[in-house]
């Protein structure tokens, strides 16, 4: 059997992490034998790199994998397996663990917003020479700190209207329309590539969020006058959830492809930033029930740590009782309550498991390869998971 190891929430970052040997077991077998009383993070590589396989072969540009959705070293190894060689990172330590990792990876800082030492650390050691960038004072920052070095990329963030995404993330970073024709000029004598990038919001379901962002792009890089190299479509590409089928990844690629036609911009390279997409069907966790109050189930993980996401978001992941059920037992609704002291580790769901699930067993949560680790803390001292890499296929599949 191979074996698990610890992780702490204070250090999700780690190097010189090994992969577990193969054969890899399977999740069933890992409790059986383990009976673990903390989280076990299950990773699937195999998953994670056919995924990740399946979106380079139909995504019509180059892939950036976006590192903050989960940063494990055996991620980024499944990723890279997958066709990926571009990593779009948000701060040094990230751009420090890709280069770790993989020595040879092609590393985009895109991050609106950085600090001066931020910027000359990625410069100067981690050999970043791709920017983003949303107001003439970054420009003016990444000039300063790079010394307007002559490999220099600088991509131009466009703000987007807020949309339907389960995340909308139109409220912190992002120009105005009139604003990125300004900087798209201001940036084009100091570089080398100059893109225009945009986030449509995380696990945006409507392929037409693309298009109609594109349209926007389009729109700024006439208005800039100025000759633009790329256009990146951000992330957002989203997943299955228990209560959620997106419409096939065909779909956006189709939109995203269209619109690139239809607004002009046919000669440009398109990036894409995915991340939710190539991982969350990956990972796992399997937690122990510590107590049930009627249909209220206290477990020893919560929003506090890997299920963030079920929380406020609401997000409904996919479940399994992981020993057989009781013959005939039906499934039922049944919410979750996290292990601290907070009411407000709880996850309403409704999450459905037999009937006659009890106190002592274990339940394994998917679709949490995406925000499932890097998201932990180490509030009320529940920061031990264990983390193992195993054979089983994903709980849901993504169309």
């Amino acid at each position: 059997m191979a074996a698990s190891r610890f992780r702490a929430a204070v250090s999700p970052l780690r190097r010189g992490v090994k992969t577990l040997a193969h054969p890899r077991p399977l999740v069933r077998e890992v409790v059986a034998e383990e009976n673990p009383s903390v989280p076990l993070h299950c990773l699937r590589p195999a998953t994670i790199a056919e995924e990740t396989a399946n979106f380079v072969a139909v995504f019509p540009g180059d892939v950036l994998y976006a590192v903050k959705c989960n940063p494990e070293p055996a991620v980024l190894r499944a990723v890279y397996t997958g066709g990926v060689r571009h990593f779009d990172c948000a701060s040094p330590a990230e751009a420090a663990l890709v280069r770790a990792v993989l020595p040879d990876a092609d590393i985009h800082y895109m991050n609106p917003v950085k600090s001066r030492a931020a910027i000359r650390e990625a410069w100067g050691v981690h050999g970043v020479r791709d920017f983003a960038l949303d107001s003439a004072d970054e420009l003016a920052k990444l000039l300063d700190e790079t010394g307007g070095g002559d490999d220099l990329g600088l991509f131009v963030r466009l703000a987007m209207p807020k949309g339907s995404a389960v995340h909308d993330l139109s409220g912190k970073f992002g120009a105005s329309l009139a604003e990125t024709a300004r900087l798209l000029r201001a940036s084009r004598p100091v570089a080398v590539r100059l893109g225009l990038c945009f986030h449509v919001g995380s696990q945006c379901l409507e392929p037409e969020a693309y298009a109609r962002a594109l349209a926007l792009a389009a729109e700024a890089v006439r208005d800039s006058g100025v000759a633009v190299d790329i256009i990146d479509v951000g992330g957002g590409f989203p997943v299955s959830y228990a209560d959620t089928v997106p419409p096939p990844l065909t779909d956006f690629i189709a939109a995203i492809a269209g619109a690139k036609w239809q607004f002009g911009l046919e000669r440009l390279r398109l990036w894409a930033e995915p991340g939710r997409r190539l991982v969350a069907g990956g990972g796992s966790v399997v937690v122990q029930v510590q107590l049930r109050r009627g249909q209220q189930l206290f477990i020893n993980d919560g929003i506090y740590g890997s299920l963030s996401d079920a929380g406020a978001p609401g997000l409904r992941f996919p479940m399994r009782l992981l020993r057989p059920a009781a013959p005939g037992a039906p499934a039922v609704a049944f919410e979750l309550f996290g292990p601290t002291c907070d009411s407000a580790d709880r996850m309403r769901g409704p999450f459905f498991l037999p009937d006659d699930v009890a106190e002592g067993d274990w339940i394994e949560i998917g679709q949490l390869g995406a925000y499932g680790g890097c998201l932990r803390t180490a509030f009320n001292g529940f920061d031990r998971a264990r983390l193992i890499e195993v054979a089983d296929e994903p709980l849901l599949s993504t169309p």
